[in-house]
């Protein structure tokens, strides 16, 4: 009576509305597309496998909630095989006769779970909702198993495209090997693995899979299996359990590659680590350049050749700022729909840019001087403040005008816009050289910004630069006081040699109407 009762139960269940029942087991398979095992970089010798929870299934149309705390979660098209009758110790020509039926599965994970299940994906994979199976099912008996396609959608872009044939094992083998070790009852659901193509979908997406045929009678197809991704209201308790945790690696297999996942190339990443650790401005040298102008600073950058180093169309965002700190740099380039699909979402090279923030320094962002969207809001600025950075300067615009004044952090734009980052650009790599307002900027920079707009100086000249720029502005206040009192500009401004020992023989702890330039006047 109680087994009848849970059948009707079960068979009553929207969540496996897509399936005959709920089923006993669910087998999944770890990689088996030659294309997916390109992209990692493995070919496995043999089949190796997971199980997942029969409360994981959902049916087409569904949600599943990102929880709290988490970044990645990827989805996986699948064909999902349901077994149709007892199938113990089957040979590999009559395994497929043990198939009843074929339909589509999203086999989502979170990849920030992963490192501590070891490959059992237990709390990775298992988590209710994981595992959308459906539409519709097609009659394995109608079916050459060789030739399945599967595709998928992300916000109705096609993302994956592949079929059965570049399987590196056929699906039969999957039947076959299962059953040497334990039997497999109808309704059991196998997962048979991705393709390339999977990647990481965030709060909004929507995700769905298809998986069809050419039959002797026509084609056929499972509809296609829809899945919205929500933001989930929990997260995970590290009193009873590991907490979520998302590693450079982690984010390349999520994302499907390190570009994706807004990764430098290895090569790159491996210059970075050898780059010298960049300029540390000691205390004493940093109240000089909050002291010295920037109009001076790049008088005596242009004394040394330097014509370039301004920053050119940013204000400052509170007029009274100055802004002093080390460079660490930020790019975007122009947004491309199906880039900011892949790049832009999740913790992308922006947010990870502003939480690699230290103390004393300045965020620069080449925005390529586009003003038609954000590149900086409340959010950011409040990170940058909680991080000790120094400021931000951006020849695009900020977002959340007001707000990102209210946080106090000293701001440099181009701009104010109200549309957010993905109309106009994708943040794509940080931490090298960029072109920001026409200036070419490197990672340890010194930027100093006042009212008079922003400069780059070199670490290599700044102790000279900022010394030179505070003599020569100290003679410019002398010469200011002399043009007030009357003087004619002529051999003052420039100096010729009579101002200037005049100005050399003056008292420096006394005023300049007890100098004795002036009881000579």
């Amino acid at each position: 009576m109680s087994t009848q009762s849970t059948s009707t139960t079960d068979a009553a269940d929207p969540r496996f509305a897509g399936l005959p029942g709920r089923p006993g087991k669910i087998v999944a398979i770890h990689l088996s597309y030659g294309s997916r095992a390109d992209q990692r970089g493995r070919r496995p010798a043999a089949p190796s496998y997971f199980f997942k929870p029969s409360s994981s299934v959902a049916a087409t149309g569904g949600t599943i909630e990102r929880p709290v705390g988490t970044e990645l979660l990827a989805f996986e098209g699948e064909i999902a095989l349901v077994i149709g009758i007892p199938t113990r110790r089957v040979s590999l020509d009559e395994a497929w006769s043990h198939v009843a039926y074929v339909t589509a599965a999203n086999d989502f994970g979170l990849y920030d779970l992963r490192a501590n299940d070891k490959g059992s994906n237990v709390r990775s994979k298992g988590g209710d909702g994981f595992t959308p199976i459906g539409a519709q099912l097609i009659d394995a008996r109608t079916l050459d198993p060789t030739t399945l396609r599967l595709r998928t959608w992300v916000n109705g872009t096609l993302v994956q495209d592949d079929t059965t044939a570049d399987l590196i094992f056929p699906l039969a083998q999957f039947i076959a090997d299962l059953s040497q070790h334990f039997t497999l009852e109808p309704g059991d659901v196998i997962l048979t693995g991705t393709p390339a193509g999977s990647s990481v979908v965030v709060p909004g997406d929507v995700v769905e899979v298809e998986v069809d045929a050419t039959t002797p009678d026509g084609a056929v197809s499972s509809g296609r299996l829809t899945t919205t991704v929500v933001q989930g209201e929990h997260g995970f308790d590290g009193a009873v359990g590991s907490l979520p945790e998302a590693t450079d690696a982690q984010r390349e297999d999520a994302w499907g590659s390190r570009e994706a996942a807004g990764l430098a190339p290895v090569i790159q990443q491996a210059q970075r680590d050898e780059t010298p650790a960049p300029f540390t401005l000691t205390a004493e040298l940093r109240s000089k350049l909050e002291q010295a102008p920037t109009a001076g600073l790049s008088a005596q950058l242009r004394k040394r050749g330097l014509n370039n180093v301004s920053i050119d169309g940013v204000a400052a965002m509170h007029p009274d700022a100055k802004l002093v700190g080390v460079a660490r740099t930020l790019r975007f380039v122009p947004n491309r729909e199906d880039l900011f699909t892949a790049h832009g979402g999740g913790y992308n090279p922006q947010k990870r840019a502003f939480d690699a923030l230290q103390s004393g320094e300045v965020m620069v962002i080449e925005a390529r001087g586009e003003a038609g969207a954000g590149t900086l809001g409340d959010v950011l600025a409040a990170r940058a403040l909680a991080a000790g950075a120094a400021g931000v300067v951006t020849d695009g615009a900020v977002r959340d005008h007001d707000g990102v004044a209210a946080v106090g952090i000293p701001v440099f734009s181009h701009d104010a816009h109200p549309a957010v980052l993905g109309r106009k650009h994708v943040a794509w790599d940080y931490d090298l050289t960029i072109a920001c307002g026409g200036a070419t900027v490197q990672p340890g920079d010194i930027i100093v910004g006042d009212r008079d707009g922003v400069i780059v100086i070199p670490p290599a000249l700044v102790e000279e630069v900022v010394d030179e720029a505070l003599i020569k502005e100290a003679e410019d206040g002398w010469v200011l006081q002399r043009v007030a009192e009357g003087e004619r500009l002529e051999g003052l401004f420039p100096m010729n040699k009579q101002w200037r020992a005049r100005y050399e023989c003056r008292l420096p702890d006394s005023s300049d109407d007890t100098a004795p330039d002036a009881e000579q006047r």
